[in-house]
């Protein structure tokens, strides 16, 4: 070995500024390689941008915000119990909600936050100043109980309002079902959606009229508006490739057209589960497995008898073997609504963590939210999910709720005004 040769360094043995070469390698290389497999490839969509400014209408006519409205970043959501059987006190509280509800969807708080006596208590809870609108929309869904004989509203009572049947896989836990009121806050701010449902739960309790019972607070979308791009679930699938987006398929399937009272028309049926995943689970197992259960691929949200996203799913193809290339089994083979009788529900679900459970495990999974002018359309869809879905083996129906969602409110008026007319 003359002097010009160096040994070779030790393994391990790098200086501050190798370390600094391999680093700006690795920056010029990776996403190269990356780009090369359209692993990492983002398509950003302008209809997804944010706008923080953006405000929607609360009063109006046909249905209430927050249905056919593209679905904002995050939710929060809530049931309530009645602790009043005078139907005055609902009244009462429906009025003050909408007046509130149409303020903080204006981006304003709902009186002073800081009184000028300075022993006053504030109207607003003040932590979405300065926040925007963000796009917030607050729906407002009433409880079958509210229908009953206690207020004196049986005969109010729409015509298809019932508790839904038990389906198979409900699991659910007391505290998590239920509930005689609803609110669900949806905006591109999280702080803005939770300032709205505290600020509302803050008037039902002042009035003693209601009190709350369960609430999830969701994250990113899991589900898709008209002329947004497809998000993706905690188990890394695309959600919603087939939701309801048209205006006609609104018409059809989601709106109450000529059927009960003038006041229900534009009205809409609320459904609402908690599904915690069992994602530990999930990410254990093979990627082509996966792809069965959902009949889906993971990267593209290709059908498994197709290319590209949007094509249309081939539920009858076989593979070589003679096997269905979608599986029979398999999620969407099973809410198909070629396979349903033409039954289609819109979707308006998002993801939520509860952080860990007793076992330390990861404790989350999806909001599901769907309106549809017929409960029974859900619950067939959800009789064959919940019979044969391949996914059941990662899921658990742990909470559930259903709601009438009356229209949206004139000006002047208030949610459910002709429930007291």
């Amino acid at each position: 070995m003359n002097d010009k040769t160096k040994p070779a360094r030790e393994a391990g043995n790098f200086t501050r500024r190798d370390l600094l070469k391999g680093a700006v390698a690795s920056a010029l290389t990776i996403p190269a390689i990356s780009a090369a497999h359209g692993q990492n490839e983002a398509i950003h969509n302008p209809e997804d941008r944010v706008d923080l400014s953006r405000e929607h209408a609360f009063y109006g006519t046909g249905g209430q915000v927050g249905i056919e409205t593209p679905p904002q970043r995050h939710i929060m959501f809530m049931t309530f119990d009645l602790t009043s059987k005078n139907p005055r006190d609902l009244q009462v509280l429906l009025a003050r909600w909408s007046s509130a509800i149409a303020q903080m969807m204006r981006g304003e708080t709902i009186g002073q936050v800081e009184p000028t006596r300075t022993s006053g208590v504030g109207n607003d809870t003040g932590e979405a100043m300065d926040l925007g609108p963000a796009s917030l929309t607050v729906t407002v869904g009433l409880g079958p109980r509210i229908f009953s004989d206690d207020l004196g509203l049986a005969a109010k009572k729409p015509a298809l309002m019932r508790e839904l049947i038990q389906l198979p896989s409900d699991n659910f836990s007391p505290e998590l079902t239920g509930g005689d009121l609803s609110i669900q806050a949806c905006a591109d701010d999280p702080q803005v959606a939770y300032h709205a449902v505290r600020n509302l739960a803050r008037i039902a309790k002042s009035t003693g009229t209601a009190a709350t019972r369960w609430s999830v607070l969701g994250f990113g979308r899991a589900s898709a508006g008209k002329g947004q791009s497809t998000p993706r679930n905690l188990f890394g699938f695309k959600d919603g490739t087939r939701n309801i987006t048209e205006k006609t398929d609104f018409n059809r399937h989601v709106w109450i057209k000529d059927d009960g009272p003038a006041w229900q028309q534009q009205g809409t049926y609320q459904v609402v589960r908690k599904i915690r995943m069992h994602i530990e689970n999930w990410d254990t197992d093979r990627v082509s497995d996966q792809n069965n259960v959902f009949g889906r691929h993971k990267l593209s949200g290709a059908p498994l008898s197709g290319h590209k996203e949007f094509d249309q799913p081939d539920f009858e193809v076989k593979d070589q073997a003679g096997e269905l290339v979608i599986p029979a089994t398999a999620h969407i083979s099973l809410a198909a609504h070629e396979n349903n009788k033409g039954i289609r529900i819109l979707r308006r679900s998002y993801n939520y963590t509860d952080g860990l459970n007793n076992l330390g495990l990861l404790d989350a999974g999806l909001l599901f939210i769907s309106y549809q002018n017929d409960p029974a359309h859900f619950e067939t869809l959800q009789a064959k999910l919940g019979a044969a879905d391949a996914l059941n083996e990662y899921i658990s129906h742990i909470g559930s709720g259903i709601f009438f969602i009356p229209p949206a409110p004139a000006e002047g008026s208030y949610i459910g005004a002709e429930l007291f007319s």
